[in-house]
This record gives structure tokens, C-alpha cells and sequence, in this order.
């Protein structure tokens, strides 16, 4: 009974349910994808083997393109759960998942009404899944970079809100000490960068608000040796085994790869703008809608805007949003990763947009004609976004395999669904209700699209995408170990194949071609080239991965 009336006990129950559910479900449907889930996890995997806990190696070689805190997790998950793509992933999922928390709890005690929605809207925003399935180190830096500035920002609002006067002044410095901690994990998560995007955010806000001394006070003694504390026994260790680390790490794979296009990342500079938009997904319309509003009342104020009897809040998730996307849109290197510590800042957005119309409502209501019509276009577009979502998610599959959506069963009835969803969600946002059912009616849309794509989506993604399939066809040839060697294929594809067969694979193209018979995995339809490197060596063929345009054969002696 305690259950069914206690509401603060059914939003967690919820908030937790839908934790488990968008980021958990489905973490071993398909095999690692990409270059860094396999080759992450394997870090993991050999740093475990040697229990050791400071050098990452790759293949037995050192490793030092990332930093520790995802390669700690992930051996923390192998060591309870073996290792699977699912214990690989877990980090990710118990990251975000945290973040929510985060979130939450920040909502709770500083926007009282508005948690359960704000939680929700990060956890429902498709950057935030589908970066909580991937073994990466993505989200461990999210999740532990926006838990600190929600910290720094309850220290702020706090240390400047004339209310919090009765409130003690070590109660304050515990969120300015929890902004270090989390800082400090961030940096063990992917380094510099974390330290870097907070030092700038906190400076422009202070900067546009003429209140310095904010920053004076940030930089609290006690603070900095809790960041040093926390973060500077890894570095420094790894740093005395190998000496070559601040070369790799620091100057290689940070200012190099943001000065220069290292990787062949390449992209133009405003790639980061539809990459948030679709990470946004499916609460875009809502964040353009949010921003401009939010714009528009900086600019109608003007300086009243950035003054200290201003509503700081907005004001510090513009500057938080847009600064991940300004800065990395200045790299030479662009992954859709990168921009990962936006989205909570986005959605957070949102949710404060959303809380004042829902103020509004209750309210004055809908005041003109004018305000009526867009609150119509509003729902209409937000409900097809949502029904685009999840016809999408039925035609995953066919995309992966095809290239395009092709007309089939499961495409007929993603389209009812979708149009189903579209109609329900606009007729639900434009009845009374309104934004109070916003979150709640999206979720839905969400939760059936998460269902859908890793139910039908997941057998096309392992064939086409992971590398499990390649080992799954070598290994069914011999139980016990054979040697490997790779020819012209993705780097993608190498990575995979060396996780899932636990051991590296001689590459021809580097003149590693080996003496004893072994599997080749090349491209399809390259038999004659193959054998003309053999000659004398009989080149036997084995079988196809047709989904990867894959051949394997056996070179013999």
C-alpha cells in the first residue's frame, strides 16, 4: 500500500525502471562494432589476465592512446561476469545511469517538480542510449563531467542565493568538493579535455555574469587536493613505467589530434550540429523550440539578463551546451562521441523550457491565438519526430543489410506503428494535458523503438558490423588455436577478429606473412592475388562472410 501511495517512491521506482530497461537491455545482442569496443575491451581484457592496473597493453604491446577509469570498470565487470560484449558494455550503462541519478537528485533539491521529467529526458535521448551500449570511453567521461558541473552549479547557486544564507558554509563546499572528485574521475576517463571544457564554461558564465569572484572561490584548496588526489596516482605511476607516455598520451593523442587530422577524421566544421540534433533524438523540435526561447528572453532583457538578480540557470546550460560543440567543432579530428557532454546540458534545457510553460498552464493557460497555433505545431512535429523514430527502428535491419529501407512486412507495420504514434502523441500534447504528459507519452515512443531495434536489428548489426561472426567461421574449422593473418581488410574488421580469437593477427601489408599454415581473412574475390604471393604454397578456400564481403582460406605450406 506504502508503494501505490507514496509518490516520490513510484518516480524512482519508474526513473530506475527506465534506467534498466534503455540502458541494460540488450547489451549482448550483437558482437563489439567499430575500432574501440574491441579494442578497449581487450585492454581490459589483458590488463586483468596480468592484474595489472596502471599499463594498458593491446595485443601485449603498451597502450597509451586513453586513460584508465573505463579499462578499471571493464575489469571490474570481467571479473564478475566474464568476459562477454555485455560485461564490456556494462561501464557505459552503469555510467549513465548514474548520471541520471545525478541529474535527478540535482533537479530534486534545486528544481523541485521538475526531476522525474529531467531524468527521464536524459535518459530517453538517443545519444545518451546508445552511447550507454557502447564500451567506450565516451560515456564515462559524460557521466562523470556533467555530474561536476551540476555540483559546481549547486556550489554556485547555493554560495549566491541569499535564501541559503542559514545553510552552513562546509554544507556549500560539499558540492565544490564534489565538483573536484568527479572532475578528477572525468580526467581519468579521457584526460585533459575534462578540466579544459570546465575551466572554459565556468569562465564565459562568469565572465558574461561580472561575477569573478565566483572564480576566486572556485579555486578552493582543499578542492584542488581532492582533484590531485583522486586523479594524479595514475599518472604519475604510469608516467615512471613508461616513460614515453607524455609523448603518446599528452602531445600525440590531444594536441596533436585536435591540431591536426592524425586519424582521418576529417570532418567539416559544422558536422557537430546535425550530429547533436540526432543525439537529441527524439526531443529535437522541443530543443530548438527551448533555445530559442531561451535566446530570445537573454536578448529582449538585455543586460537585465546577465545580471545577478537574473536566473542564472538557463543562462549556464546555454554556455554548458554550446561549448562542447564550439570546441570540437575547432578540431582537426571529429568523432560523434565527442560531443557526448553536450547532451545532458540539452536536455536539461528542455526540461527547464518545459517546467515553465507547465507553470504557465496552470496558470494564466494559453494566452492568444498566436501562442495556440504554435503550441499545435509544436505537438504535430514532436509526434512525427517520434513516429519517424520508431519507423526507423523497424527498418534498421534492412539498412544494415541494404543499404536502404526495403518494402517488407516489418516495414508495413513500422509504418502503422509510427503513424499510430504520431497521431497519439500530437492529439495527447494539443489536449489539456499538455507539456504535463510530454515526457511521459515521448518515453513510450522511445521504449518501443529500443525494443524494436534490438529485437529485429540485432542479427543484421552482428553480421555486418562485428567481427564475431569472421572469428565464429574461423573457429569452427579447429577447436584449437590456428594462426591468422588478415590482407586488405578494414581496420575495424582487425580489431574484432583479434578480440574475439584473444591473440593479434600478422598483417601482409606490413611483410608479416607467416611460414606455417594458417587462415587468411581477406576481401572476397581475391584468390588469384592471394596465391600469386604463395608461389609453391597451395591456398585452399574455406568460406565466405558474405554480409562483410569477406573470403577466408587456408594457406598451407
Amino acid at each position: 500500500m506504502a508503494f501505490t501511495t507514496n509518490p516520490q517512491i513510484r518516480t524512482q521506482v519508474l526513473l530506475v525502471a527506465s534506467c534498466a530497461f534503455l540502458f541494460f537491455y540488450g547489451l549482448g545482442a550483437f558482437g563489439l562494432v567499430g575500432a574501440d569496443e574491441p579494442r578497449y575491451a581487450q585492454v581490459a581484457r589483458e590488463m586483468l589476465s596480468r592484474h595489472d592496473w596502471v599499463t594498458p597493453t593491446l595485443q601485449g604491446k603498451v597502450w597509451l592512446e586513453k586513460p584508465v577509469l573505463y579499462y578499471w570498470q571493464a575489469m571490474l565487470s570481467f571479473r564478475l561476469g566474464g568476459v562477454t560484449e555485455q560485461a564490456a558494455r556494462i561501464p557505459a550503462a552503469v555510467d549513465a545511469s548514474i548520471l541520471v541519478a545525478a541529474i535527478y537528485y540535482f533537479l530534486r533539491r534545486f528544481r523541485p517538480g521538475s526531476e522525474l521529467d529531467g531524468a527521464l529526458l536524459v535518459a530517453s535521448c538517443a545519444g545518451t542510449i546508445g552511447f550507454a551500449h557502447a564500451a567506450a570511453t565516451d560515456m564515462p567521461l559524460a557521466a562523470t563531467f556533467g555530474t561536476s558541473l551540476l555540483a559546481w552549479y549547486a556550489w554556485y547557486e547555493n554560495n549566491e542565493n541569499e535564501n541559503s544564507k542559514n545553510e552552513s558554509s562546509k554544507g556549500r563546499r560539499v558540492y565544490l568538493g564534489a565538483f573536484y572528485f568527479f572532475l578528477a574521475l572525468g580526467t581519468l576517463a579521457k584526460g585533459p579535455v575534462a578540466p579544459a571544457l570546465a575551466a572554459v564554461i565556468i569562465l564565459v558564465f562568469a565572465a558574461l555574469k561580472r561575477e569573478w569572484h565566483a572564480l576566486g572561490r572556485t579555486l578552493w584548496i582543499p578542492g584542488i587536493l581532492l582533484y590531485l588526489a583522486v586523479m594524479l596516482p595514475w599518472y604519475v605511476t604510469v608516467q615512471l613505467r613508461n616513460p614515453d607516455f607524455f609523448r603518446i598520451f599528452i602531445l600525440e593523442h590531444n594536441l596533436a589530434r585536435f591540431s591536426q587530422d592524425v586519424y582521418h577524421h576529417r570532418q567539416p566544421f559544422w558536422f557537430y550540429v546535425p550530429v547533436f540534433l540526432l543525439a537529441m533524438m527524439p526531443w529535437t523540435v522541443v530543443l530548438i523550440i527551448a533555445i530559442g526561447d531561451r535566446l530570445h528572453g537573454i536578448w529582449s532583457r538585455g543586460k537585465e539578463a546577465f545580471s545577478k538578480r537574473a536566473d542564472s540557470y538557463p543562462l549556464f546550460l546555454l554556455i554548458w551546451m554550446f561549448i562542447p560543440i564550439v570546441f570540437f567543432s575547432a578540431s582537426q579530428s571529429k568523432l560523434p562521441g565527442y560531443i557526448l557532454p553536450a547532451v545532458p546540458a540539452g536536455a536539461l534545457l528542455i526540461s527547464e523550457y518545459l517546467n515553465f510553460r507547465r507553470k504557465e498552464e496552470r496558470g494564466e493557460g494559453i494566452r492568444d491565438w498566436k501562442e495556440r497555433k504554435f503550441s499545435h505545431f509544436f505537438a504535430v512535429a514532436h509526434g512525427v519526430l517520434c513516429g519517424l523514430l520508431i519507423f526507423a527502428a523497424f527498418s534498421v535491419d534492412t539498412i544494415m543489410i541494404h543499404g536502404r529501407p526495403l518494402v517488407t512486412t516489418a516495414t508495413y507495420i513500422g509504418a502503422v506503428v509510427a503513424a499510430m504514434a504520431a497521431i497519439g502523441i500530437s492529439a495527447a500534447l494539443v489536449s489539456r494535458a499538455g507539456v504535463r504528459v510530454l515526457t511521459r507519452v515521448t518515453l513510450v515512443a522511445v521504449v518501443i523503438s529500443v525494443a524494436v531495434t534490438i529485437r529485429t536489428a540485432s542479427a543484421a548489426i552482428d553480421a555486418t558490423q562485428s567481427a564475431r561472426p569472421i572469428a565464429e567461421n574461423i573457429q569452427s574449422f579447429s577447436q584449437e588455436p590456428v594462426p591468422v593473418a588478415i590482407y586488405n581488410i578494414s581496420r575495424t574488421q582487425r580489431y574484432g577478429l583479434e578480440f574475439y580469437l584473444n591473440r593479434s593477427a600478422e598483417a601482409y601489408e606490413n611483410g608479416n606473412v607467416p611460414a606455417v599454415p594458417h587462415v587468411l581473412v581477406t576481401k572476397q574475390n581475391t584468390q588469384l592475388e592471394v596465391a600469386s604471393l604463395f608461389p609453391g604454397r597451395r591456398v585452399s578456400y574455406l568460406t565466405s562472410v558474405p554480409a562483410q564481403k569477406l573470403d577466408l582460406y587456408w594457406v598451407g605450406k
